[in-house]
């Protein structure tokens, strides 16, 4: 046998078995890669097909691709599926940006969007929920701003274009946003008291922000990252942009209310809430957001949603308590507006962090969702009666209490990862229990020998036939 024959046995081999391990990965770990309940009929099922399901791997594969769950099995009420993922940081171009770093972003945006496709038809979640720092860099034009999102929409998460149309044809206008307008129109309402009322963050049984109303697609929620707004330094431009292509940064919405199974997201901008900073007013407007939420009766359980995770003691995530502001040292050339401005911190602040987890939590059970720290944990603020305070531990402690999920990032040095959460009503409790677990694909080389095994087995074949 030729040596071209053996490297396209080699080749092909090699490209076989990575390509099925890439598109196949989550039946290799079905425990984590799935909802904590999932509702198939297996009673009508023949021996060969019992005993298929029955093998590890091979079993989850036929379950996913044959079966679909059967709707007469499903509870009442439906468990809650939320898929989370953390901190994409989508990198961009510049005129000096090598081509090699140039065909690295490229390919990263692909790798995501293959976790991101993997997983979305196999879990068919109810929401979506990206983590924030969607991008690397807050400090980049409009139009980079912009070609980031047609990315992060087209490539990376991909949605019906009857979902996207709006914010593609904005994009395709090449106009930069009119902050300006926008610093008008926050200031009026700000200082006419419009975002103390209710009426200005809640919203009830939305399936889908678009009037195309697609509620077969899961609804899909971004929130505001250090990376995407940024923390002291955050401006109008910034604010306006992230506010035109997704949304509002505070918001809150209830789902099956007036039951004794109600619940809500909470999504909450956090990066405004610990100051000194450059536009003040925007902290304003977030507590203003935190003090309607408390004041609004609420006795259900709450899904809180936001980047920065609350603070809690060293030893508890990779990320222990840290809080930087700009100085003289850190602070870049012609930007000495910044000094005394808050740069970064790995947790809100205690007395913050205690002020949202009393206004979230007053009367309500529940989880709370983060990103930021990119290696992900998890862990419980358990409340103390006497003192009205939280404090987080590995372990339950007291009978109130709360979850914090902080979701491991999906970019390829953490393994892709998605976050599934899975809320199943206790009907004898009466209360929501949430599962969590985390689904790792591998990390970037992975992705990349598949392709290019896949590309050389191709090259070497055709070379074989044309022989």
């Amino acid at each position: 046998m030729s040596l071209l024959r053996h490297l396209a046995l080699i080749a092909t081999i090699l490209a076989t078995i990575l390509n099925i391990y890439i598109y196949t990965y989550p039946s290799l770990d079905s425990n984590n890669c799935d909802w904590q309940y999932t509702y198939y009929n297996e009673e009508d099922l023949s021996p060969l097909q019992h005993s298929l399901l029955g093998l590890p791997y091979i079993g989850d594969i036929y379950k996913h691709v044959f079966f679909k769950e059967d709707p007469r099995l499903f509870p009442e009420p439906m468990d809650l599926r939320i898929m989370a993922i953390g901190d994409p940081q989508i990198n961009g171009n510049w005129p000096s940006t090598r081509y090699m770093k140039r065909l690295d972003n490229y390919a990263n945006d692909w790798y995501i969007g293959h976790v991101f496709r993997t997983m979305k038809p196999r879990l068919n979640p109810q929401i979506v929920a990206v983590m924030g720092d969607m991008f690397s860099s807050q400090w980049i034009s409009d139009s980079e701003f912009y070609n980031r999102t047609k990315r992060m929409i087209t490539r990376l998460f991909p949605r019906p274009e009857a979902q996207t149309a709006a914010e593609l044809g904005f994009i395709g206008r090449y106009a930069d946003v009119d902050w300006r307008a926008h610093y008008r129109w926050f200031n009026q309402a700000l200082n006419e008291g419009l975002f103390k009322n209710s009426s200005s963050y809640s919203y009830s049984e939305v399936r889908d922000w678009t009037s195309a109303n697609i509620t077969e697609e899961p609804l899909f929620i971004n929130i505001t990252g250090n990376h995407d707004i940024g923390y002291g330094d955050t401006t109008y431009q910034h604010m306006c942009r992230w506010r035109k292509l997704f949304g509002k940064d505070n918001f809150w919405i209830e789902y099956a209310k007036n039951t004794d199974h109600a619940w809500r997201v909470v999504v909450l901008n956090s990066l405004a809430l610990d100051g000194p900073l450059l536009q003040p007013e925007f902290e304003r407007y977030d507590w203003q957001f935190i003090d309607t939420l408390a004041q609004t009766p609420y006795n259900g359980t709450t899904i809180l949603m936001t980047h920065i995770p609350m603070y809690k003691k060293e030893g508890l995530c990779a990320d222990g308590p840290f809080v930087d502001h700009f100085n003289k040292s850190n602070c870049p050339p012609k930007a000495n507006c910044k000094i005394g401005l808050l740069k970064s911190e790995n947790h809100l602040q205690y007395a913050t962090s205690q002020r949202v987890l009393n206004a979230v939590f007053a009367n309500s059970s529940g989880i709370i969702m983060t990103g930021h720290d990119h290696v992900g944990c998890i862990n419980y603020y358990n409340y103390d009666p006497e003192t009205s305070t939280w404090e987080a531990s590995k372990s339950v402690t007291s009978e109130k209490h709360v979850t914090e999920l902080t979701v491991r990032s999906v970019m390829g040095e953490f393994e892709g990862n998605i976050g599934i959460v899975t809320g199943h009503f206790d009907r004898n409790a009466h209360n929501w229990d949430f599962h969590y677990s985390t689904c790792s694909f591998s990390i970037q080389h992975v992705w990349w020998a598949a392709k290019l095994s896949l590309a050389l087995a191709v090259l070497l074949d055709t070379l074989l036939v044309i022989r």
